[in-house]
């Protein structure tokens, strides 16, 4: 009785292993790392799957809106801003950023569609030139860390 027992035993066990090599040599899903928490309340957030009608090869994270974009390129030329605000230094008061000397960070609009007046989203950048980009779409009430490619540079 004890044999055909043993039997079953080392046939399971041989199935088992041989079921777990062909899991182990199949290429694993994609995955997508999750958004950073960098700091108090500035998330850095990782490139993520391009929006439709977005190149593959786009260095920005899919969070930016077109008109950041925009916003990102004037930045990169040195102007002109469509905002006389644009480009002033940012004090930081709300503390939401890494502290740094007055005169580090920039503020510059993000455009709202359909709107008359700035509304409520910001690039800030720290540097001249830019070493460190934050966005925020609520009024400094809080960042997401991103990174630039230097202008001219490219990313396939």
């Amino acid at each position: 009785m004890r044999k055909p027992l043993l039997l079953v035993v080392a046939i399971v066990l041989l199935v088992a292993g041989l079921w777990g090599m062909r899991v182990v040599q199949q290429p694993p899903p994609p995955q997508f790392a999750p958004s950073l928490t960098q700091g108090t309340d500035v998330a850095a957030a990782p490139a993520a799957l391009p929006d439709a009608g977005r190149k593959q090869a786009d260095p920005l994270p899919a969070f930016l809106p077109e008109e950041a974009r925009q916003t990102i390129a004037l930045i990169q030329r040195g102007g002109p801003y469509p905002h006389k605000q644009d480009g002033s230094v940012f004090g930081n008061r709300e503390r939401q950023l890494p502290q740094r000397p007055r005169g580090y960070y920039h503020e510059y609009t993000v455009d709202t569609p359909g709107l008359n007046h700035r509304g409520a989203k910001r690039i800030v950048t720290g540097g001249a030139p830019p070493e460190a980009w934050y966005y925020t779409d609520d009024h400094y009430d809080s960042f997401r860390s991103f990174e630039v490619p230097a202008a001219g540079e490219r990313h396939e």
